[in-house]
Formats: C-alpha cells, sequence, structure tokens
C-alpha cells in the first residue's frame, strides 16, 4: 500500500525533458516535397547554424499561401452577372476557404493558409478560384498549381516575400487552357517564426467554422491600464432636506461604473455637513464610466432622499505621481430634484435653489494597482510610466506542448480535447493556438516579456476551448441544444514559476503536472512542457532590487487598509477580465479569474489544515534545535556537553567572538548547502496542500457557492465543524492572552503578595548584578543550565510555579 501511495506521488512530481531546442532538420532528412534547385528546400536544410531567434522551441514548418487579390474575373457563365468569388487552397486532403464576396469583379482578401509540413500528403498545391453561385459543383473559374519542390523558403529576419501575378487557368474541352483572370498570391516555407503564423488559418484547424475561427488563433493582449481613483468629501452646503421641520441625516453616495461607496451619515443642523472622507475606486484606462455623486437625507434606516446630484467625467480629474498632500478641491453645482408638479397634463420636476459639494479627488499614478493576490504577483510597478525603472532582465517561455491530457468533453461518442494555453506575467497576457481534437497537443510558441523585478511569479494556464463553433465543438458536453447554459472554457490545470528561483541565463526544461482540484479529489490532467530562460541585464541593478521596497512608495507613505485592497483587488479583477472579454478573440471571464486566484480568499478548510501545518513545519527547525538543548542539559551525549561547556567559556571569556560565530556559522551552513541547492523551479506539492487526504465533504464545501446553495442538514453540519474547530483556536488564542497578562500583573499589584516578592527580588538582582561581573553572572547562569541531571528536580522550576501563581483577566471573562 505505502509503495501504491509513492508511485501515486511520484506522478505529481517535475520531469526533466531533452527537447531539440532551435535545431533545424537533421542533414539529409526528407522535405515535404522533392527537392529544389537554388533556393529549394533541401539547401535550406543543409544550414549548420539556425537563423531563427525562436530558440526555446522546436522548429516546426508549414506551407503558407498568402491570397491577396484577384482581377479581371469574368461574369458568371451562366447568368452574365458578376461572379461571388472565394478561393480554395487544396493541399492533398486539407482544404482551406477564404471569405466570398458579393457581384465583386476586382475583390480583396489578404488571408493566409498555413498548412504543417507534418502532415503534407502531397506534391502540389493547387489553388481554385470559385463562384459561390457553383457551391455543390466540382466546376472552377480557374486555378494555379504549384510544385511543392520549387517553393522558396524563408525565415525571419528576412524581408516579406513579394506576392505576384498568377494567371487563372481552365483547361478546355480540346485540351488547351483558356485564361480567366488573374490571382495575387505568395508561397512560401517557413517556421512558426513567421510574422503570418499568429493570423493565419491553420489546416490542424480545419474542422472549425464561423465564428470559431477567430478563438483558436494564437494572441498577446495587454492589460488595461488602472487608476486609484481617491475622492476626498470634504463637505456640502445649502443642504435643504424634502421635508420642512427636521434637521437632515446627510451623506454622500459616490459610483463608477458598478462601484459604489457611501460617506457615514452626518446631522446638519446648519444645512451645511461636513464629513472629509476618502472614497477610493478602480478606473481604467480609456475613462468610459463617469463618477457619479449623489447627496443623499436618510430618513429612516430603510428610506433615503435624494437631495442633489452631480456627475463627472474621469478626464476632468488631476493625476498625482508622487506624495504631495496638497491637490486642488473644486465645488461642484448639485442638480437637486423638488417635489414632481403637474402642470397642463405634463408632469415635471421641479428645480430648487441648487446645493453645492466640495470635493477633492485625483487619480493616484504612484500606487499599483493590484489585480493578482500580493503571494503570486506578477507585477510591482507603478500605474504612471513615468515613473518605471528600466528593466532588470528578460523572461523568455517556449511553451512547447503538453502529454496525457484527459478528455474535457465529448464529440462525436467520443472524448475530446480542445487545449490552448495562456500566460500571464505583468500587464502582458499571451494566448497560444488551439490545437483541436488531441491529447498530446503540440504548439512551440515563444513569448518573452521584460523583468522589472525578479521577485514576481509568471502563471501558465492551459484550458479546453469549448467555442469552437458549430464546426468544431459539435456535441459539446454530451451534446444537446436546448436551454443549456453558455459555454465555459473548462479548466485543465495551471502552474507558477516564481523567477527569484532561477538560475540567470539557464534553460530550464521541464515537465510539469496539470493538477486540478475537482469536488471529487486531486486529478493529474496531464503534463504542461516548458522552455524557461530568465536572463539578467544588470546584475548590479539586480541586487540592488533586493534592498528596495516590493510595492512603490505610496503603498507605504499613505497605505491603505487590508479591506480596502481586499476589495479594491475585486474590483480591479472585475475591470481586468470585462476589458479582456471585448478583445477579439475574448480572453473570456472564466479564464481571467482562474489565472488572478479570484476566489483565493474563500474559506477552505483544506487550505487552512494545508496553511497550520505550514507553520509546524517552519517551527519544527526550531523545535529541533530546542530538542538538541534538552539533550545537551540533560548529559545524553557527555562529549557533546563537554564541547558546548568548552564552547561556553570561550564565549564569556572572549564576548567579541560572539556575532562573528555566529555569522561563521550561517556562512558555513550556507556553502554547506550549496551543494544540495534546488535544482528545478517549485511546482505545485499536492501532499503540502493537503489535496491528497482531504475528505470529500471538506472538498464539497470548498467548491460551494457563495452564498452556500446546499441543503440546510448539510449547512447546519459544516456550520457545528466549523464551530469546533474555532473553538479550539479560541482556547488556544485565550492561553496566549492569558500568558501576557501574568507578564503583565507581575507590576501591577493585582497580587500584592507576588509584585512585592517580584520587586525585591528585582532589587536584589540589581544590586547583585551591579557588584558582580557580567562575566561571572553569565557563567554561573550557563553552567547552572548544564548542570548534570542528579542535581536536577523533576519538579517545575521556582520561576515556572511562581509565574503560573499570577493572575489574569480570564477571571473577568462570562
Amino acid at each position: 500500500m505505502g509503495g501504491h501511495q509513492d508511485a501515486h506521488h511520484e506522478d505529481f512530481q517535475l520531469k526533466d525533458t531533452n527537447p531539440l531546442l532551435g535545431e533545424q532538420w537533421p542533414k539529409g532528412a526528407a522535405g515535404p516535397a522533392r527537392p529544389a534547385v537554388g533556393g529549394g528546400i533541401a539547401g535550406w536544410l543543409g544550414m549548420d547554424k539556425p537563423s531563427s531567434t525562436y530558440d526555446l522551441v522546436e522548429q516546426m514548418f508549414f506551407l503558407y499561401v498568402r491570397v491577396v487579390k484577384a482581377k479581371d474575373l469574368p461574369p458568371n457563365p451562366i447568368t452574365g452577372a458578376p461572379m461571388d468569388p472565394y478561393v480554395e487552397v487544396k493541399l492533398g486532403n486539407y482544404k482551406g476557404t477564404t471569405k466570398h464576396y458579393d457581384r465583386r469583379a476586382n475583390p480583396e482578401w489578404d488571408q493566409v493558409f498555413a498548412f504543417s509540413k507534418s502532415r503534407v500528403q502531397s506534391n502540389a498545391l493547387e489553388v481554385y478560384l470559385k463562384d459561390r453561385e457553383m457551391i455543390g459543383r466540382d466546376d472552377y473559374v480557374g486555378r494555379v498549381v504549384f510544385d511543392l519542390g520549387e517553393v522558396p523558403t524563408r525565415v525571419p529576419p528576412d524581408s516579406p516575400l513579394a506576392p505576384q501575378w498568377y494567371r487563372l487557368e481552365e483547361r478546355r474541352g480540346d485540351g488547351g487552357y483558356k485564361v480567366r483572370g488573374e490571382l495575387m498570391l505568395a508561397v512560401w516555407i517557413g517556421t512558426q517564426a513567421d510574422e503570418a503564423f499568429p493570423e493565419a488559418w491553420h489546416s490542424d484547424a480545419a474542422t472549425v467554422r464561423g465564428e470559431g475561427v477567430a478563438s483558436v488563433r494564437s494572441k498577446a493582449y495587454v492589460s488595461p491600464k488602472l487608476w486609484y481613483l481617491r475622492v476626498n468629501v470634504i463637505e456640502a452646503q445649502d443642504v435643504q432636506p424634502q421635508s420642512r421641520g427636521r434637521a437632515p441625516d446627510v451623506f454622500v453616495k459616490a459610483q463608477v461604473g458598478n462601484q459604489i461607496l457611501k460617506t457615514s451619515a452626518v446631522p446638519a443642523p446648519t444645512l451645511n455637513p461636513r464629513w472629509n472622507e476618502d472614497l477610493v475606486f478602480v478606473v481604467a484606462e480609456p475613462f468610459e464610466e463617469q463618477l457619479v455623486m449623489t447627496v443623499e437625507d436618510r430618513v429612516t434606516p430603510r428610506k433615503d432622499d435624494l437631495l442633489g446630484r452631480v456627475q463627472l467625467p474621469l478626464t476632468l480629474f488631476e493625476k498625482r505621481l508622487d506624495h504631495r498632500p496638497f491637490v486642488q478641491s473644486r465645488w461642484f453645482d448639485l442638480e437637486k430634484f423638488g417635489i414632481a408638479t403637474a402642470i397642463e397634463g405634463e408632469t415635471r420636476r421641479e428645480l430648487r435653489f441648487a446645493s453645492r459639494v466640495h470635493v477633492r479627488a485625483c487619480l493616484e499614478g504612484a500606487y499599483h494597482v493590484m489585480d493578482e493576490s500580493t503571494m503570486y504577483i506578477s507585477d510591482t510597478r507603478p500605474t504612471a510610466r513615468q515613473l518605471w525603472k528600466p528593466p532588470v532582465g528578460v523572461l523568455e517561455v517556449g511553451i512547447l506542448s503538453a502529454a496525457g491530457l484527459q478528455p474535457m468533453k465529448n464529440r462525436d461518442g467520443r472524448g475530446s480535447t480542445d487545449a490552448y494555453c495562456v500566460a500571464k506575467y505583468g500587464q502582458k497576457w499571451v494566448r497560444t493556438r488551439t490545437m483541436i481534437g488531441t491529447f498530446s497537443p503540440t504548439w512551440n510558441e515563444q513569448y518573452t516579456w521584460e523583468v522589472f523585478d525578479p521577485s514576481t511569479v509568471i502563471t501558465i494556464g492551459v484550458f479546453d476551448n469549448c467555442h469552437l463553433g458549430n464546426g468544431g465543438n459539435a456535441n459539446n458536453n454530451g451534446g444537446g441544444v436546448g436551454a443549456s447554459p453558455p459555454a465555459r472554457d473548462a479548466r485543465v490545470g495551471k502552474i507558477r514559476i516564481r523567477l527569484s528561483t532561477l538560475e540567470t541565463d539557464r534553460v530550464y526544461t521541464h515537465a510539469y503536472p496539470l493538477i486540478l482540484l475537482t469536488p471529487s479529489g486531486v486529478k493529474k490532467m496531464g503534463e504542461l512542457r516548458l522552455a524557461v530562460r530568465f536572463t539578467c541585464l544588470s546584475m548590479m541593478n539586480m541586487v540592488h532590487l533586493y534592498t528596495q521596497p516590493l510595492l512603490p512608495r505610496m503603498h507605504y507613505l499613505h497605505p491603505f487598509t487590508v479591506t480596502q485592497l481586499d476589495a479594491l483587488r475585486y474590483q480591479a479583477m472585475g475591470i481586468v477580465a470585462a476589458r479582456l472579454g471585448r478583445a477579439e478573440p475574448p480572453l473570456r471571464r472564466e479564464v481571467v479569474e482562474y489565472m488572478l486566484d479570484v476566489e483565493s480568499h474563500m474559506w477552505s478548510m483544506r487550505r487552512s489544515k494545508a496553511n497550520f501545518f505550514r507553520a509546524v513545519s517552519l517551527f519544527s527547525g526550531a523545535a529541533a534545535a530546542a530538542r538538541w538543548f534538552a539533550d545537551v542539559c540533560h548529559w545524553k551525549n557527555v562529549a557533546t556537553t563537554a564541547l558546548v561547556h568548552v564552547l561556553l567559556l570561550i564565549l564569556i571569556w572572549y564576548p567579541e567572538l560572539i556575532l562573528p560565530t555566529v555569522f561563521l556559522y550561517m556562512f558555513m551552513i550556507g556553502l554547506w548547502n550549496y551543494r544540495r541547492r534546488p535544482r528545478h523551479p517549485p511546482h505545485m506539492d499536492t501532499k503540502m496542500s493537503w489535496a491528497e487526504a482531504v475528505h470529500p465533504d471538506e472538498l464539497d464545501e470548498e467548491f460551494d457557492t457563495f452564498p452556500t446553495s446546499r441543503q440546510q442538514d448539510v449547512v447546519y453540519m459544516r456550520y457545528d465543524r466549523l464551530r469546533s474547530v474555532a473553538g479550539r483556536i479560541q482556547t488556544v488564542v485565550g492561553d496566549m492572552a492569558t500568558q501576557g497578562e501574568r507578564l503583565q500583573s507581575l507590576l501591577s499589584w493585582r497580587d500584592p503578595r507576588a509584585t512585592c516578592v517580584f520587586v525585591f527580588f528585582c532589587l536584589i538582582a540589581a544590586v547583585v548584578l551591579y557588584v558582580t561581573p557580567f562575566r561571572v553572572v553569565a557563567l554561573v547562569a550557563g553552567l547552572f543550565l548544564l548542570r548534570h541531571p542528579r542535581f536536577r528536580s523533576k519538579l517545575p522550576a521556582v520561576p515556572s510555579n511562581f509565574f503560573r501563581r499570577l493572575p489574569s483577566r480570564a477571571d473577568s471573562m462570562l
């Protein structure tokens, strides 16, 4: 049984890989077609040095076809009207088609098709121009045929291949050819480093149709630029309540988008209430929302009367780039509403005397707006670009492939997975292309980030694409059309890599386990193979960063409260998810929330246990040292105790050696541990996370919604369990408070006899320590502490007995 558990745990470990990074095909290998003369593929394969900058991925070869435009197309032979032209590119069994145009003789497409070299099934590339009216027939307007052996090769940084005009020929009945217009094309062989690669139609995704085509392409995204909007509500003037004869209880409500904050309610007998309270919001450029402020009167706990309103664009406010305390305040007139009156059958709202509100508002550019957990933060720069420091390094990640992925949905009665990767570091998000219907997808895409602080984390997640359209997503989740909820991209797993744990200029090639916690338990969903390199640009600047605060200065000069930070982080996550969801193709909300750990603050019994045992493990070294010292004091090993006595005498006679000895000891420990230093980046640890031994009900509670959606008896049971755990915590906290209060009572005369004894002891100790040299006192104390067991008693020591008899405030607890 133990061997089975060890094998199960081994399955979640990091594994070394040995990919062929940045290498070409070996010389003499067969290309996609027969060799050509001059610029053919065989000549390019014979190059000894890779000319591509993609040195962290395996080279993949594609046949690219760029269809630009056509001209001089003949009319439809049946109707005589201009045709509805489109182009079909055919290579073996793979076909790709452009969009069609209605009634156009000179259409322009500018579309790129990419056919994977590993799936080439023909020596000839055929390009057909067809009329939509002829769909379902074998007829075509004209075609161009290319011999793959004559196709040139191109590798960036070579300039793009210029397209050329090719005559569209149609075979006639007598064996001749008839020209039916011209088509501008460019055909070349390249790699995934080609500029056309991200936007190209790929033969691997030939089954995807409609809107799903855009969702399978690789894309880079940039998070919106986030600002903190600080609104200092100072006062209001001439506030008139709706009902006469009572002093209004006034507060200000401010709203930006879906963020609503309120000041405290202040009684205003003089009708000029004053608050001087700060309200902080998260806003994003471009500023689309407006700040809406309303002054309201709290008539009853359930009724508020609107007294005035003002709507302000965010571009009106100053951008503050430092900690200057003074920002110009302004008065804003409130649109104040009175009682609705009916005049000649029309109802209108009568405007009364306008009130004013005094506000000091600014956009804080010296803070870093938190949109992710501080434990896994990937960027620490302030909002204002003027305050950024130069980068200290470059992070390069090659997303190679995945293996052993689990089926995430059903398609045509079989399990299927359409996997893609998302990587997030700093403000830059990247998304690989989607590999259709494979459990071992190969991406070989390389991405680069500037690094401004090595104490940051890159997050890489794998997802199953559930938005491929009817052609690529048939029978998703078991099929069924009906009233099913909108499809959501399913989580496969994610990994995190802290940059400070990487050696500079070293390439890490590992297979990371994709571990997913599900309601049924922890599950390995596959492996993700990466190549990671962290390059240092300036070692002096990087070392200097370790002496600087992690966050910008404003976080320490004018800090937010913990409650404020949690609320602002949640709002920032929502803004980032909404903005990235508006891109094309969208980076969907469920993906962004999983990458940003939106649910990390939710209660989890499993996570609480894991954190508790992390703390226990943290103090295990101190506990081991205490046990060793206890063995020394009890003479378990006479030689060790004798050496400790010698060390004690040396340190007492030469006290100037104490600190040098401590630091030299730590230096020697560091050198000793260097040969056993970690060789691999850290990864998800299921054992430390208590994911392997978690109870099913605890997992069900962790995946429960907020507020709960479980049955009442289940909620009662979990509440009782939580009360039990909280009761034990309550007892421990109470014991700690008791010990501290006993320490305070030594001089508080709560116990007059104990305080009297302690006070006279302090007087005697002061006299003895004054007349006795410190070395003698230290020597006597050390020898007494290390005395032989025959001079020890099994009863508690006198100081312990005295301390435990002291009173505490626990007697006053109800």
